[in-house]
């Protein structure tokens, strides 16, 4: 084997400049624009909540959007996955396989009860798709959605994505979708009985992408009883908020219901594999378990990503994950908030959050970005929000110690203090 010798400076410089313009050839200019305001940095080797760059620098990663509540390259998954790779990772779907067994028995035992039929896809768009289809297969054709919430890009997915920037080139999109105002239960209990028997309601617990917006007290109950009394089908999209990231299992837990369908992705395949599910109840699957190839997808429940999946599964059991990012949320929520209002208190609206999902709301959108350059300056990856873009949002894992804790709080301070001299010298209007 011959032996990986470290390139010097000039020769990882060169990578990285390298990189930078293959992605303008064949990925994304703007993405390479992007990644210019960050310095170019290339991210080579992520362990844990940390990631290095090519350049040798450390960063603690709290984006990642949603996707590391056990932190990148966590032993137990890749373990499970490593062994896969080496046996069987690829199925040919006509034979039983063990593994997507497995894997649905262990996703459906810390599901809310009665929810006992997985799907499983590989992007969290796929499971929202196959959440509209179950709707459809049941009649309900009208599909309802709330402001500012974030279900994905695939054409079904962005017709329940209500932000006018990213539907309007590809209109027209499926008929018949209503967004509605997150938390204004009247509303919703119009639509529905303007339209009784009807409505797919599609929504999240807290809306992630929305800027990390917490739905009113009793909300998700009151919709749920709604959706009951109308005769709809009721999607939770916890494809963010699941795995244990708002500090229990599901947000669906906190709201103490039930879905029809209830999605998941990102965290569950460990932060090591793509994979997302649908989990419904029996009525809500009765069509797909009645024809098995009314809705299919090639590399559903393979081998590999259900390895993941269980050792994902089991790593949040074994290590008290849930637990352990509900202490810390409690932690950093309050001390998140103490940094932000002592140092800009002019720049920031609120500070809010559940669990590991913590938001930070600037009084512009120019000041989010800022924020997050800053943050990147003083060794913190955090997300902007996509449809809340005047929020820059953190999502670190529960993995997290003391002193990592400690790092991102004290970064935290010095970049809001340099935000200060930043924001003086950005024009108005202009943040």
């Amino acid at each position: 084997m011959t032996a990986i010798v470290q390139a010097p400076e000039q020769d990882r410089q060169l990578s990285e400049q390298k990189t930078l313009s293959l992605y303008r050839a064949h990925l994304s200019k703007g993405r390479a624009t992007l990644a210019e305001l960050f310095g170019s940095h290339m991210e080579v080797e992520s362990q844990g909540a940390w990631l290095s760059t090519s350049d040798g620098e450390s960063f603690l990663n709290c984006g990642g959007y949603g996707v590391f509540i056990m932190g990148a390259r966590h032993p137990r998954v890749v373990e499970a996955v490593h062994r896969q790779l080496h046996t069987h990772p690829v199925a040919t779907r006509i034979l039983l396989e063990p593994t997507v067994a497995a894997a649905a028995e262990a996703l459906v035992a810390v599901t809310p009860e009665g929810l006992d039929r997985v799907h499983f896809a590989l992007s969290g768009a796929e499971a929202v798709e196959t959440g509209l289809k179950l709707a459809r297969a049941h009649g309900r054709r009208r599909i309802v959605s709330l402001r500012g919430g974030y279900h994905g890009k695939t054409l079904g997915a962005l017709s329940a994505t209500a932000k006018d920037v990213y539907q309007q080139p590809f209109r027209p999109l499926l008929p018949d979708v209503v967004h509605l105002p997150f938390g204004d239960a009247e509303a919703l209990r119009a639509e529905l009985a303007a339209h009784p028997g009807e409505v797919c309601v599609i929504i999240e617990p807290v809306q992630g992408e929305g800027g990390v917006i917490l739905p009113p007290n009793g909300y998700l109950r009151q919709v749920e009883h709604i959706v009951r009394e109308y005769g709809g089908f009721l999607v939770l999209d916890e494809v963010q908020t699941g795995m244990g990231r708002l500090g229990e299992w599901w947000g669906a837990d906190l709201a103490g219901i039930r879905p029809d369908v209830l999605l998941v992705g990102k965290a569950l395949g460990g932060g090591v594999v793509p994979v997302s599910a649908a989990v419904a109840t029996r009525e809500a699957f009765r069509p797909f378990d009645k024809d098995p190839y009314v809705h299919t997808s090639t590399f559903s429940g393979q081998p590999l990503l259900m390895a993941g999946v269980q050792g994902a599964l089991r790593a949040i059991h074994e290590e008290q994950l849930v637990t352990r990012a509900r202490e810390l949320g409690e932690r950093l929520l309050p001390a998140i908030s103490e940094v932000v209002h002592r140092n800009i208190p002019d720049l920031v609206v609120e500070v809010r959050g559940q669990g590991l999902l913590i938001g930070v709301e600037l009084v512009e959108a120019g000041l989010a970005g800022e924020l997050l350059i800053e943050l990147f300056n003083h060794g913190v990856v955090a997300n902007h929000s996509m449809n809340g873009s005047s929020v820059v949002r953190f999502t670190p894992p529960a993995t997290l110690t003391d002193r990592d804790v400690d790092r991102l709080i004290d970064s935290l301070d010095r970049a809001t203090r340099d935000l200060v001299g930043r924001a003086a010298t950005m024009p108005e209007g202009g943040r």
